[in-house]
C-alpha cells in the first residue's frame, strides 16, 4: 500500500530514507511554516505484531518527547494516518558519525573526545529523565551545525516505567557496540549506554571497533571474554588519561563503570583540556592516514585472549602492549598509580608527576601530591610476587 503525501497536517516533501520498521521524510508544518522529519511506522501489519509494534513506537514518542536537550533530537508531534503512525521530530542537517567514518575520514582525538563528551551530556541527561537509549551506536549520533552532536532514534529506548516489554530471547541492540549484560539478555541499564559510548570512543581514536568477528557470536564472545589495548598503544597520540576513561566506560562488570554518563562527560572534558588544541574543533572531519599497522592491531587483540585460547595465538606475536585493566578500587590513588605502571609499555610512568584530575583519584590529587607506590601497596606487590613464584613452581614440579 503506498504511503500517504500527507500526514495530518504535515505535507511531505521528499523521502531521506527507510529504515525497517518505517520511512523517514522530510515534510512541511504549514501551520508553523518549518520544515521538519517525519518518521512512520507501517501498522499494516498480522493483528499479534501491530500491537506491539504500535506500543514500541508510542513508548519512542513519550521516551524522547519528553526530553529537552541540546544534544537529543528534538520530537514535536505525534498521530497516526490509517494503518500509519508517524512522529513528527527536528529536521537535522548534518552527517551520521557512521557515514563519516565509513567513508575512512578519521577523527582526531581532540574530536573524539568532543563528540563523545557530548553524547555523554545526553545520555546524561535522558538518564537523569528515566529513559535508557539501549542502542548508541555510530548511526544513531549525528555531526549538525558547528560540531553539535545529535543523539537520535530512541526505537527501543526504555522507559524504567513503561509496562512494553520486547519478546523473550530476543536482544535489542547493535552486536558491535552492545554490553556485557545486554549480550547475555539481562536489562539494559545506564550503565549500559555508557559501555556503548565506550566503544564508539574506543573506534574513533583507533580507528578500529575493539571487538569484531566474523559472525554475531564472535562478536559476542569478545564482548564478553576480550580486553582491548589501551588506545595510547594503538595511536600514540591519545593521552594516558583515555586509557582510563575508556577502561571504566568497557569494564565487563556494570559497577566497575562510571556511576553515570555525567562522569564519563566531567572525565572526558578535562582529557580534552589536556590535548594539544587545534586551531577549531569543527567536526568538519578530513580523511587521515592511520598512524598504526592494523595487523599490528589485530595482533594485540590477539595478546588478551583467555589463558585456554592462548595456543591459537602465533609464537611471534609481540608483547607490545599490555592489556587494558581496571582496578575494582579504580577511584582510590593507589589503584590509578597502578593502573598508570600497568598501562605504559616503558614504565616511565612508575614515578608519575604530571597531575590527574580528582575525580580519577580522590584521595591526595587534590591536594596537589605526587602518586606513589605506600608501604602498604609494596608489601601487597611483594607478597603477590612470591605467591605467583610459588605458584609457578608447585606447576612446574607437579
Amino acid at each position: 500500500m503506498a504511503e500517504p503525501r500527507k500526514f495530518g497536517r504535515y505535507e511531505v516533501v521528499a523521502e531521506l530514507g527507510k529504515g525497517a520498521m518505517g520511512t523517514v521524510y522530510q515534510a512541511r508544518d504549514p501551520m508553523l511554516n518549518r520544515t521538519v522529519a517525519i518518521k512512520t511506522v507501517n501498522m499494516d501489519l498480522d493483528r499479534d505484531e501491530v500491537a506491539d509494534y504500535e506500543a514500541r513506537f508510542y513508548q519512542e514518542a513519550r521516551a524522547a518527547g519528553g526530553l529537552n536537550h541540546p544534544n537529543i533530537v528534538t520530537i514535536y508531534d505525534i498521530g497516526k494516518t490509517g494503518t500509519i503512525a508517524y512522529m513528527a521530530m527536528e529536521l537535522l542537517e548534518g552527517n551520521e558519525l557512521r557515514s563519516i567514518m565509513a567513508q575512512g575520514k578519521v577523527p582526531s582525538v581532540a574530536q573524539a573526545i568532543e563528540i563523545a563528551a557530548q553524547a555523554a551530556e545526553g545520555l546524561g541527561y535522558a538518564h537523569d529523565h528515566d529513559v535508557v537509549h539501549r542502542d548508541i551506536k555510530p548511526a544513531n549520533l549525528m555531526i549538525v551545525r558547528d560540531g553539535l552532536v545529535k543523539i537520535t532514534d530512541f526505537g527501543i529506548a526504555r522507559m524504567r516505567s513503561s509496562e512494553v516489554r520486547t519478546q523473550t530471547g530476543v536482544v535489542l541492540g547493535s552486536p558491535r557496540y552492545m554490553s556485557p549484560e545486554q549480550v547475555v539478555g539481562k536489562r539494559a541499564e545506564p550503565r549500559s549506554d555508557i559501555f556503548s559510548l565506550g566503544v564508539i570512543l574506543y573506534e574513533m581514536v583507533t580507528g578500529k571497533a575493539p571487538f569484531t568477528g566474523e559472525d554475531v557470536s564472535a562478536i559476542m564472545f569478545q564482548i564478553l571474554n576480550f580486553v582491548p589495548p589501551p588506545p595510547s598503544s594503538i595511536n600514540p597520540d591519545a593521552p594516558e588519561m583515555l586509557d582510563f576513561i575508556v577502561a571504566k566506560a568497557l569494564a565487563k562488570s556494570p559497577g566497575d563503570r562510571y556511576a553515570s554518563a555525567r562522569e564519563m562527560a566531567s572525565d572526558l572534558r578535562e582529557c580534552r583540556r589536556q590535548v594539544p588544541a587545534r586551531s577549531s574543533v569543527s567536526l568538519a572531519l578530513k580523511p587521515v592516514a592511520p598512524s598504526f599497522d592494523p595487523e599490528s592491531a589485530e595482533q594485540l587483540l590477539v595478546l588478551t585472549a583467555p589463558h585456554t585460547r592462548h595456543s591459537d595465538a602465533e609464537s611471534s606475536v609481540p608483547e607490545s602492549a599490555p592489556a587494558l585493566g581496571l582496578s575494582k578500587a579504580f577511584d582510590s590513588m593507589a589503584a590509578t598509580s597502578r593502573l598508570i605502571v600497568q598501562t605504559s609499555a616503558s614504565g616511565e610512568f612508575a614515578g608519575v608527576t604530571t597531575p590527574i584530575p580528582p575525580n580519577l583519584g580522590q584521595r591526595g590529587f587534590d591536594r596537589g601530591e605526587t602518586p606513589g607506590w605506600s608501604p602498604r601497596d609494596k608489601l601487597i606487590f611483594t607478597a603477590s610476587v612470591i605467591g605467583a613464584a610459588l605458584l609457578g613452581a608447585f606447576i612446574v614440579l607437579a
